[in-house]
């Protein structure tokens, strides 16, 4: 498989994709993450629209870049929830597919959130796991500058993993890939059609570690550059990250703030990364920008209501 030329700048008039669940996230704000036979107590709840490529996607639109979204939900509540949210943040939902199946459901996630900022996450994936290569159209996948690729649960089936690998293979847009847990879990062989087109590889550390097998995040890193793809940039929590483009290999502290909530601190990072790298930015500053854009969303609750707008992020 030919791999992207090295060092590409994208255009930034051409759209960004997002390709991954749309989920509504339920969160509860708990005094604590309870364990097996533990009880505790809600302090507060709250809905938000969520899904981590869907995440990214309003992070960049914020940021001024064009986007769009490649999907599906349910004709339920939480589906209009989720489009309607999407079209108000200015992300392109023509290529999010709705079913009109009784039965069926759109994807929910139920987040718990304690005092700290962490958070524990189960998953109802809804009609995510059955997108199939009929509901993609391939000429607006082409059109774009880069398809932002996350994961599906494949509970139900693997329809949609391998809808994604099939776009993987053919598309001529660059392609970003956050693995998740879910991904992660899979190996490396079995992310193979993406890894190998990557422009960028988005993974926490422990994502890299069951990925690769390996403890080292530099060492894991590498084997994902030697796999194909041209950058990974490694997510830390609150040690920062660490990129590599097989050349410059570096980690970069995280900015110190009061965290509120971690929920989607991950994808505010990818959001401000691609943002950098769609400007010609070095994978350094690209961290950076992935970097500061973490730090400001978990100083608020939900994943998207920290996401900062381009003059926000400009007068930093």
């Amino acid at each position: 498989m030919t791999k992207p030329p090295q060092n590409k700048t994208l255009p930034t008039h051409t759209k960004v994709l997002g390709f991954g669940a749309l989920n509504l996230d339920r969160i509860y704000y708990v005094d604590r993450i309870v364990r097996p036979d533990e009880e505790g107590f809600i302090s507060s709840t709250e809905n938000h629209p969520g899904g981590s490529a869907a995440n990214t996607i309003v992070g960049l639109s914020r940021l001024g870049t064009a986007t769009g979204y490649i999907g599906k939900v349910a004709g339920d509540e939480s589906g209009r929830i989720l489009l309607d949210d999407l079209s108000s943040e200015g992300v392109d939902t023509t290529s999010v597919s709705i079913t009109n199946n009784q039965n069926d459901r759109s994807g929910e996630c139920l987040i718990m959130v304690d005092g700290s900022g962490d958070r524990g996450i189960l998953v109802d994936p809804g009609v995510n796991d059955t997108i199939s290569t009929a509901d993609v159209d391939m000429n607006q996948i082409n059109s774009a500058a880069l398809i932002h690729m996350t994961s599906f649960v494949c509970r139900n089936s693997d329809t949609s993993f391998e809808t994604q690998k099939h776009v993987a293979a053919r598309t001529t847009a660059d392609i970003s890939l956050d693995p998740g847990t879910l991904y992660a879990e899979l190996g490396m062989e079995a992310l193979m059609e993406f890894i190998s087109r990557a422009r960028v590889v988005l993974p926490s550390d422990h994502e890299l570690q069951l990925m690769t097998g390996c403890e080292d995040v530099h060492e894991g890193a590498s084997r994902l550059i030697d796999a194909g793809a041209q950058w990974v940039a490694v997510k830390m929590g609150a040690d920062g990250c660490y990129v590599t483009n097989g050349s410059i290999q570096k980690q970069i502290p995280a900015q110190k703030v009061v965290v509120v909530d971690t929920t989607g601190a991950g994808d505010a990072f990818n959001a401000g990364f691609i943002y950098g790298m769609l400007q010609g930015k070095t994978i350094v500053t690209c961290a950076l920008m992935g970097n500061i854009t973490a730090s400001i969303k978990i100083t608020k609750r939900g994943a998207r209501s920290g996401l900062p707008h381009r003059d926000h992020w400009m007068r930093l």
